[in-house]
């Protein structure tokens, strides 16, 4: 029962995390939904397991992940997240292996085995390239990259572009159907823009977006970039490959 759910480039995934819940939430992912439309940007939110539903139930567009669950089947485990609840709440999959939530290679098997099974789609945090790999042998719909040390504010440097396709290029060798997301280190519209421009498929944001004085205008700034880098270096290509 894998999900077949499609994550069509460009894509943008914003990550609460604790930063907001309740109507906060919400009102933001309704604003995304509007502005998924508007930029032509597929958006994946990532809201706290309570709020799921609320937001699932508000916007039409957006996919609706959880933050992590486990790999257990219905019956015993006080305090698990159970995946038969998180797609009954709302989700359409699953973000596992944040370095907030980190999985043992044998545990990630399992809970991806576990969301291909109830149909929820997987999103599967990488530290780097041979992280990636390894990930891209289960068969995620999305591995997001990104190095621990630019989570939370870190600053990509000259050889973010170069990271950029070396990722994607081994990644592309073991499973050309993942999508390629990169994250951390995105501090505004510019990241955005250059991570795009430089080959990835997908970005993402979490504490530049929700510690913002406006989240909002900041995630509207991202999700336009994001649009204006794919089809700059798109028509670029395509303009190369017909000349």
């Amino acid at each position: 029962m894998r999900s077949d759910l499609k994550i069509t480039p460009p894509f943008f995934e914003i990550g609460p995390k604790a930063y907001a819940w309740g109507g906060d939430i919400v009102r933001l992912a309704r604003r995304a939904d509007e502005w998924s439309a508007v930029y032509g940007v597929q958006v994946i939110v990532t809201p706290q397991y309570v709020d799921i539903p609320a937001v699932a139930q508000s916007v039409e567009r957006l996919l609706v992940f959880a933050q992590h669950m486990d790999a257990l089947a219905p019956g015993r485990g006080v305090g698990s997240v159970l995946p038969e609840a998180l797609a009954a709440a709302g989700a359409v999959g699953v973000l596992l292996n944040h370095v907030e939530r980190r999985l043992s290679r044998a545990e990630l098997e399992r809970t991806v085995a576990r969301a291909d099974e109830v149909g929820l789609a997987t999103m599967v945090c990488a530290d780097d390239v041979a992280d990636a790999v390894a990930i891209a042998a289960l068969a995620p719909h999305v591995i997001i990259v990104e190095a621990p040390e630019l989570i939370a504010g870190g600053v990509r440097d000259a050889g973010s572009a170069a990271a950029v396709a070396a990722a994607n290029d081994a990644i592309r060798q073991v499973d050309p159907a993942v999508r390629v997301l990169h994250g951390a280190g995105i501090n505004g519209p510019r990241d955005v823009y250059d991570v795009t421009a430089a080959g990835a498929q997908g970005a993402g944001s979490s504490s530049a977006i929700f510690t913002a004085d406006d989240p909002a205008a900041m995630l509207e700034a991202m999700i336009a970039a994001m649009r204006d880098a794919w089809d700059t270096t798109h028509e670029a290509e395509n303009a190369a490959t017909h000349a």
